[in-house]
């Protein structure tokens, strides 16, 4: 069996959002700095929810296809060339716009943990969904959550109001 792929080069797959991550530098590289990743996004492919990054800022800059996004209360459509931010604490969501695959290059600053999230992410979505949908079981999702918190956040929820209501619920995953 070869050893699990950490940094550069490592492929991440979210079978609930349809995304295709490479890894091209990680945060071990880069001292905590930067998460560089290629994303691949079949036609129709989006990410399952608008949220917001408390820490972190996202750049994405398209490289193939179209990309459509929610940037707070912006939404903006951009092709190979272009690039769009998204300033830490700002909502957004965003998916594949055309009918050919999209392909961007996304920077994270800081890194923090976001590529355990995309990892923890994959193992989500591998491992099962309430019937009839492709999302995880609510109490995955609050166990997700509250793990990730410098990572991801619900938009308009305060921290402290969303760990005590999902606190419960990550407390009956472990069971």
């Amino acid at each position: 069996m070869e050893p699990e792929v950490r940094g550069a080069g490592r492929v991440i797959e979210n079978p609930v959002s349809g995304e295709r991550i490479v890894i091209r530098r990680s945060g071990a590289e880069t001292g905590g700095a930067l998460l560089a990743f290629d994303l691949f996004l079949t036609p129709g492919s989006h990410v399952p929810a608008r949220h917001v990054h408390p820490e972190q800022e996202e750049r994405f800059t398209v490289l193939e296809g179209r990309m459509r996004f929610r940037v707070g209360r912006r939404r903006l459509l951009a092709s190979a060339g272009e690039t769009v931010a998204v300033p830490r604490g700002t909502a957004h969501w965003f998916g594949n716009d055309g009918r050919d695959p999209a392909h961007a290059l996304v920077e994270v600053r800081p890194a923090l943990r976001m590529q355990e999230l995309f990892e923890t992410s994959e193992a989500m979505g591998a491992a099962g969904h309430l019937p009839g949908t492709r999302l995880p079981h609510p109490f995955q999702l609050a166990a997700f959550l509250l793990e990730f918190q410098r990572e991801i956040a619900v938009p308009g929820v305060p921290r402290g109001l969303l760990r005590a209501l999902l606190a419960p619920l990550a407390r009956l995953a472990q069971r």
